[in-house]
């Protein structure tokens, strides 16, 4: 009875044989090459806005985000009870700033204290 991992041994020698002869698959490369390239869309974003607020609950502090500009925005939290900070994109900037005040709203009624909520501060 053959093993999985026997079977695996056997392709990857006849796999090594294959590229020591340099037998290549041609309509795989051709696949990869011939596959077409759409048209880049640019535009410009203007009336771009940031605003942080730092938040500060039991020895922890959390951020929340938000960037508009003239075509959307976006929501950036960072909890620090989290692994990787959440973003959350919206397609329009007011949608952005309701959302943003709303979890700004919901964190006050969680216990998280407002310490900044402006424009980033840098330096």
């Amino acid at each position: 009875m053959n093993s999985d991992f026997e079977d695996f041994e056997q392709d990857l020698e006849e796999l090594n044989r294959q590229l020591d002869d340099g037998a290549t698959d041609d309509d795989t490369i051709e696949d990869l090459t011939d596959f077409p390239v759409e048209e880049m869309i640019e535009f410009n974003l203007d009336d771009i806005k940031t605003r942080t607020a730092v938040l500060s609950k039991n020895d922890m502090i959390a951020l929340l985000c938000l960037k508009t500009a003239d075509k959307g925005g976006a929501i950036c939290r960072v909890d620090p009870r989290e692994a990787n900070p959440a973003v959350q994109v919206y397609d329009d900037a007011e949608n952005a700033l309701d959302w943003y005040t709303k979890s700004l709203q919901t964190s006050r009624k969680n216990g998280w204290l407002v310490v900044y909520d402006g424009l980033p501060l840098e330096g």
